[in-house]
């Protein structure tokens, strides 16, 4: 057995629950909990020695919320909406959107998110710009 593999069998089962698919909420809040703990200690270095961990736990947490817990189709203005409240602000507070009287137009429902804006949104929220397109 190479010193690697014996290594790695030493410490597998202390590394093998942050590496399985949950199945339960309980797991996954586990895991979460766990991905939290390890991104805290990796922050932005993609080089550090945890980083492809928590980058595998992500996907396993992100497979898990895919599953079991589906976001609901609601459209970009209702998202927008969201948005704003959870971060307290107002409608003058998203000038790459617009003017304060486009955005209240715009979750009014007299005017569409434009392509531009739902860039801009998306890069201010860190979604995906799709999130506040029309349906």
């Amino acid at each position: 057995m190479s010193a690697l593999v014996k290594l790695v069998s030493e410490h597998w089962m202390h590394v093998a629950p942050l590496l399985a698919m949950p199945s339960s909420d309980s797991e996954y809040d586990r895991l979460a909990a766990q991905l939290d703990e390890i991104l805290a200690e990796v922050g932005d270095d993609e080089d550090h020695p945890l980083a492809l961990l928590a980058s595998r736990m992500g996907d396993l947490v992100e497979a898990y919320d895919e599953e079991r817990r589906p976001l609901p189709d609601v459209s970009g203005v209702d998202a927008l909406r969201y948005l704003m409240e959870e971060h307290g602000l107002g409608q003058s507070a998203l000038p790459d959107v617009g003017a304060q009287s486009v955005v209240s137009e715009i979750l009014s429902g007299k005017r569409h998110i434009n392509l531009r804006q739902a860039r801009a949104l998306s890069e201010r929220f860190g979604l995906p710009a799709t999130v506040f397109l029309p349906l």
